[in-house]
């Protein structure tokens, strides 16, 4: 059966008191409109509509990027779900001309059509296959997703008829009192037979207490020109919730973060808490995984089987090899190999890789480098713009120096060296095979393979400069002690 689809994703989201529009607003690495495309995709529609609105620039700028053959249209007055349904339908791929044609050129448009709303993220695709496939096999004219809400206040009621078909939706300002008391409540979802579709919205009026076109009398109007109409009842109401302002978007968060916990301990994963473990639903995790608490993933990470990740951990867009351990630390577009260890407290930027069984070890920064097999930075160290061989060992406090106020620079460092605890490397350096620097040394040239550089000034002790320059402190006291215990 031929589908279409049409996504009203035009409100203003005024409740959300933000300068993006609502539907742009992200949940676990999708946007809210992301979701409902995401869901769309089980279906492979023929053709996605999106009728768009508020925040016009930014929702088609979203649009290119993550659903490219989705058509936006853009309704320049918001006069209701109805006017957003019969601007779409106007230059609908597969119509012959415009609503305004005959009914004979109409009369060749074939197949059905999905409206749904684009600010309700927790709609699934297993919903909306099951969804049209309850329509198909009841011949219906028309469906609406439906669910029993514990709460119905400000939604449309469903009336049933005693044949338990659809009679009408009644809008919450509509509504009277005996209505208000119905939990089945309209979810926004709707499937129609495209040419009753096309003949009925034309007839919908505003005269209802919002002088709006309500898509919901669609459904009366095919009902009364003698169509079936179904309810179809969704097992679970949270699917059928939309996101209007922050404390929604919230909630939303939360069941979603759940329910991709829930897919990966189904998948062999170990999340030890799931209340504070947040996951993307775009993050790919092996089995044999173990995320331990506080712990938040992001973005494009990947995460291989046998790495522990967490506590308090924080990946962007990584990709993390087989039994790597990532501890208390905060990464970014970072690769970090098989068995290697990174943390606690370290920072891993941009660029950085990490080959197996290297260490990142407690505070230590990483930015654009990369790090050889089984390297170490083991603490306390800022590593920038540089490439290190294996075997390599980066003593603690030890800067590279890469920026020179004006360009950035990189340094080399070879295989099997030896840096000093609190060594300044001067980018541009390189440091040969083998080769060690003096604990404390400033190298600004290459250290050849197999020596040793040593950049530090000869000390010199200036005596008796604490009792002249900083006379009745208690260092000059402790000085003065020190000397007269020995007799001086």
């Amino acid at each position: 059966m031929a589908i279409q689809a049409i996504v009203l994703a035009a409100g203003e989201g005024t409740r959300m008191k933000s300068q993006m529009p609502k539907v742009l607003h992200s949940i676990a690495g999708r946007s809210l409109l992301g979701h409902v495309l995401k869901a769309l995709e089980s279906l492979n529609p023929d053709q996605v509509r999106v009728v768009v609105g508020s925040g016009r620039e930014a929702v088609e700028a979203h649009l290119s990027e993550i659903a490219p053959d989705a058509i936006a249209v853009f309704q320049s007055e918001r006069n209701g779900t109805g006017h957003a349904v019969q601007i779409a339908l106007k230059d609908l791929k597969d119509l012959k001309s415009s609503l305004n044609s005959s009914k004979e050129k109409l009369a060749d448009t074939n197949g059905e059509i999905l409206i749904l709303a684009g600010d309700t993220p927790m709609l699934s695709g297993d919903t909306l296959r099951d969804f049209l496939t309850a329509h198909k096999s009841g011949g219906y004219s028309a469906s609406v997703l439906t669910a029993e809400h514990p709460d119905p206040t400000g939604y449309g009621r469903i009336i049933r008829g005693d044949d338990e078909l659809l009679l009408k939706i009644v809008e919450e300002r509509d509504a009277t009192d005996d209505q208000k008391m119905i939990f089945e409540v309209n979810s926004g979802v709707y499937l129609f037979n495209l040419k009753m579709l096309l003949d009925a919205i034309a007839k919908i009026k505003s005269n209802n207490s919002q002088g709006e076109l309500y898509l919901t009398d669609v459904v009366e109007i095919i009902r009364k020109d003698g169509g079936k109409v179904a309810p179809i009842l969704c097992e679970d109401f949270t699917e059928t919730l939309g996101v209007n302002d922050r404390i929604q978007l919230a909630e939303a968060a939360a069941i979603i973060r759940d329910r991709v916990n829930e897919r990966h301990m189904q998948n062999g994963v170990t999340i030890l808490d799931p209340t504070t473990t947040w996951i993307d639903d775009t993050v790919t995790i092996a089995p044999d995984v173990t995320i331990l608490p506080g712990s938040a993933i992001f973005g494009s990470t990947a995460i291989a089987s046998g790495a522990v990740i967490g506590p308090r951990t924080t990946l962007q867009d990584c990709a993390v090899n087989e039994c790597a351990t990532i501890k208390e630390s905060d990464c970014t577009a970072s690769e970090i190999g098989a068995y290697a260890n990174v943390g606690p407290y370290t920072f891993l930027r941009a660029g950085t890789i990490l080959a197996n069984e290297s260490k990142a070890g407690a505070f230590v920064e990483i930015k654009n480098s990369q790090i050889g097999l089984g390297s170490k930075v083991p603490h306390l160290s800022y590593v920038g713009d540089a490439t290190i061989g294996e075997g390599t060992n980066i003593g603690a406090a030890t800067i590279f120096v890469n920026y020179d106020g004006v360009e950035k620079h990189r340094t080399e460092i070879g295989d099997h060296v030896r840096i000093g605890s609190d060594t300044m490397l001067v980018a541009p350096v390189n440091v040969g095979d083998g080769a060690y620097t003096a604990a404390g040394s400033v190298i600004t040239e290459d250290v050849p393979a197999g020596a040793i550089g040593v950049g530090r000034a000869k000390q010199r002790n200036v005596l008796g400069w604490v009792l002249r320059k900083r006379p009745g402190s208690k260092s000059a006291n402790a000085a003065k002690k020190a000397a007269k215990e020995k007799g001086e």
